[in-house]
């Protein structure tokens, strides 16, 4: 007696990266003596055997039933949109790392009844892969070259090679692929170069690269003398400044003492020459004044008494005017009152 049969090929593991589609397989034959409903239904067992099968989709009575398992609505389908025909196969899209596990095909027309289990697994790609370089980039130093993977599955294997000049590897380098490290011993000016690190799992790879400059040693003794040369230029510098500074306050200082010792409320002195051009009108509108019967007394007054132009002169040194020969008008005739003009003698008395 001929029953139902799975007729889906031997694999039964499948290994695929995030974000891709994979199809579980589940095909099958009916027997003729198999008369009742046809269901097909798939489910996820869970690694703990304490809990209980999920049914992710299934197809009864010729209606698809696929709202069983939130965390897949949406990226799970049959490949065949009639599986009722022998083809059962599972599409799930979009991968993600949550999906991997143990899923089972079963198959069901009374009286026959059959299953396929199928081991899932979704790895991750390598992603975000970093290069670096640890130590002293010196000739006879130690360098590390080192190469991370921020993102993917494990097993991951690193992988070193060189890009640029030889493309080989120095021959004292020394390469981890677990860790990604990669020693270069006593380095010289050849190590110098582009490297590139290739991370690699199952399901893809990763790269990156760094340049490595080998140089000679630093001078440390030089840049300690240059760097004591130069401070003591910029002490030097800030002295001087200082100084400039210090001297131009004292001067400003220096002139506002002295402007503020000159007394601005005392009017200036007066000329002598000014003076003495006053005394001497001063006297002669007096003289113009004065009639004949005074004037004898005022001729008396010492004309040394009125102030020089210059300064004074001494009494030897006076000069000397000789009386005057213009016959003064008569004035009686003009009607005015006669005025008599001083005339100096010798000793120095007005006559």
């Amino acid at each position: 007696t001929r029953s139902l049969s799975i007729t889906s090929g031997d694999q039964s593991t499948f290994e695929k990266a995030q974000g891709e589609k994979v199809t579980l397989p589940c095909t099958f034959v009916l027997s003729e003596d198999d008369e009742g409903p046809l269901d097909i239904e798939w489910v996820l067992i869970p690694a703990d055997n304490q809990k209980k099968e999920q049914i992710i989709i299934m197809y009864s009575v010729d209606r698809i039933y696929n709202r069983y398992y939130a965390a897949m609505t949406g990226r799970m389908q049959f490949t065949n949109p009639d599986p009722k025909f022998g083809d059962g196969s599972l599409d799930i899209l979009n991968l993600k790392s949550a999906d991997t596990g143990t899923y089972q095909c079963k198959v069901k027309k009374a009286p026959g009844v059959q299953s396929q289990k199928i081991q899932l697994t979704v790895l991750v790609k390598p992603a975000r892969t970093k290069c670096s370089i640890e130590g002293s980039q010196e000739i006879g130093k130690d360098v590390t070259l080192k190469c991370v993977s921020q993102e993917g599955s494990p097993l991951l294997s690193y992988d070193w090679r060189r890009v640029s000049g030889t493309q080989e590897l120095p021959a004292t380098s020394t390469l981890n692929k677990d860790t990604g490290e990669l020693l270069l011993k006593n380095a010289s000016r050849d190590y110098s170069g582009i490297y590139s690190c290739v991370a690699a799992n199952r399901v893809g790879t990763d790269e990156c690269s760094v340049e490595l400059n080998v140089t000679p040693p630093i001078n440390t003794a030089g840049i300690i003398v240059g760097a004591i040369v130069g401070t003591l230029l910029g002490l030097s510098v800030l002295t001087f400044l200082i100084f400039c500074c210090c001297k131009k306050h004292r001067e400003k200082k220096y002139e506002k003492e002295v402007h503020h010792d000159i007394r601005e409320d005392v009017p200036p002195p007066k000329s002598r020459s000014s003076t003495a051009r006053s005394y001497i009108g001063s006297n002669r509108s007096s003289l113009g004044s004065m009639s004949p019967s005074n004037m004898e007394g005022y001729a008396k007054t010492p004309y040394s008494q009125v102030p020089s132009e210059d300064f004074e002169r001494p009494p030897g040194q006076n000069p000397t005017f000789a009386p005057s020969k213009v016959a003064a008008p008569n004035l009686s005739r003009m009607g005015a009152v006669p005025v008599m003009i001083p005339a100096q003698s010798k000793d120095g008395s007005i006559v």
